[in-house]
């Protein structure tokens, strides 16, 4: 869409004052390729509040008290996901990471885990799957998984954990079965997840750029597809945070386009976009 045609006017001063309080607020770098992405989505934004030019919206969204702050985070952060997404993950999980927890915490029979960046819950799911499947029900492990996210809009689908159809397609049937409900009446099409999967799952709105109100330590970590937003010295604060709430040896996984190369020494490639913590 040419600049002539567009709704609203979108200066170079409207898209750097957004890109700059995107990155104060949330860490995430827009790139100059990212402009047309941003118009399209807040353009939404001032059609419902009826603000005529971008100009008004940045200097509503420039107060510390706009109640707007929270919907200009919503609408910029992307969310992209699916269950078993990168499944490489969660075969090593299986095989190699959950007989190591089983083996070393056979005391507390405790696991702790955080997925961040989780959107709208399918990998968080998937974890929870995995470990449901895997772990001896009988012998009482006390399992949580941390889930968090920036945006409120998809962690209140994830909790709800209510999918379309399609979204589940690639799930065998045997774990549809075990895992989900199939809707009926006006929920026909949907599936929901199970209460036993729900309850092992904590979601909260965490701003990885603030304070965290987390104690740890963590014994594993999924935080994939979210650094990439990031620029190098915003990751390299991040993934030192996260080394200092991690157990000892605690495996971090990162998306397929993520490295954590030249940006902290605190942990060691193991595996394919798989980190272990240095000691």
């Amino acid at each position: 869409m040419g600049h002539k045609t567009r709704e609203y006017d979108f200066s170079d001063r409207d898209f750097n004052v957004i890109r700059q309080l995107v990155m104060a607020r949330t860490g995430i770098s827009l790139s100059e390729a990212k402009r047309d992405m941003v118009y399209s989505r807040l353009s939404r934004r001032l059609r419902q509040l009826d603000i005529s030019t971008f100009k008004d919206y940045c200097a509503l969204v420039s107060t510390d008290e706009s109640e707007e702050h929270g919907h200009f985070v919503n609408a910029i952060t992307t969310n992209l996901t699916a269950f078993f997404r990168e499944e490489h993950h969660f075969h090593y999980l299986k095989d190699t990471l959950l007989p190591e927890l089983m083996a070393n915490k056979s005391a507390t029979r405790q696991i702790r885990i955080w997925s961040a960046g989780c959107s709208t819950g399918e990998e968080p799911y998937s974890l929870a799957m995995v470990l449901k499947e895997n772990l001896p029900q009988a012998a009482g492990w006390d399992v949580k998984i941390l889930a968090s996210d920036l945006d409120t809009n998809v962690l209140a689908k994830a909790a709800e954990g209510v999918y379309d159809e399609e979204r589940v397609s690639g799930i065998s049937a045997q774990r549809l079965k075990r895992w989900f409900k199939r809707g009926k009446g006006s929920r026909q099409g949907k599936v929901r997840v199970s209460s036993e999967l729900r309850d092992m799952i904590c979601f909260r709105q965490i701003n990885l750029m603030e304070e965290w109100p987390l104690r740890g330590p963590f014994d594993f970590m999924f935080c994939r597809n979210v650094v990439i937003y990031f620029d190098k010295p915003t990751q390299r604060v991040l993934f030192n945070r996260y080394a200092d709430l991690l157990a000892d040896d605690a495996r971090l996984f990162v998306g397929h386009s993520e490295s954590l190369y030249k940006v902290t020494d605190r942990f060691e490639l193991i595996g394919n976009t798989i980190y272990q913590k240095r000691k």
